[in-house]
């Protein structure tokens, strides 16, 4: 799970939560709180969460306010572009993804100002044949 908050002075607590989490969890699960990096190309004006699971990347960001079609989503693999606008406010965010995806393999739904991208996790490296 990523979290966007900034300057959190609660820093060791998460750290600790999230290796109690895991301890308990074994295997089944990986929790990870990401920290936003505050010189990343971001405007900070959405909330959103990534989740690592299995073999696919969630992000699930909040858009109140926007319809369905004033959304524009674009991703390199890397880094995913939310830029929306509503009756009262423009969004833009770059999220820079904690995996490589494969963009093309994205679904997006979106539902109560509540978006949410799913893409599928690829390796970081291909293979070579020697001949």
């Amino acid at each position: 799970m990523r979290r966007d908050d900034r300057d959190d002075p609660f820093d060791d607590f998460f750290r600790e939560l999230e290796r109690m989490m895991n301890d308990m969890m074994s295997d089944e699960f990986d929790m990870r709180v990401e920290r936003h990096d505050p010189n990343e190309a971001s405007t900070g004006d959405i909330h959103f969460d990534v989740y690592e699971e299995n073999e696919q990347l969630r992000v699930v960001a909040d858009l109140p306010g926007v319809s369905k079609d004033a959304i524009d989503l674009k991703c390199d693999g890397e880094q995913l572009t939310i830029d929306a606008a509503g009756d009262q406010r423009e969004y833009h965010e770059r999220i820079q993804l904690p995996a490589r995806v494969d963009e093309h393999s994205a679904d997006a739904s979106y539902n109560n100002g509540i978006l949410e991208v799913t893409f599928e996790t690829v390796e970081d490296s291909a293979n070579i044949n020697l001949s």
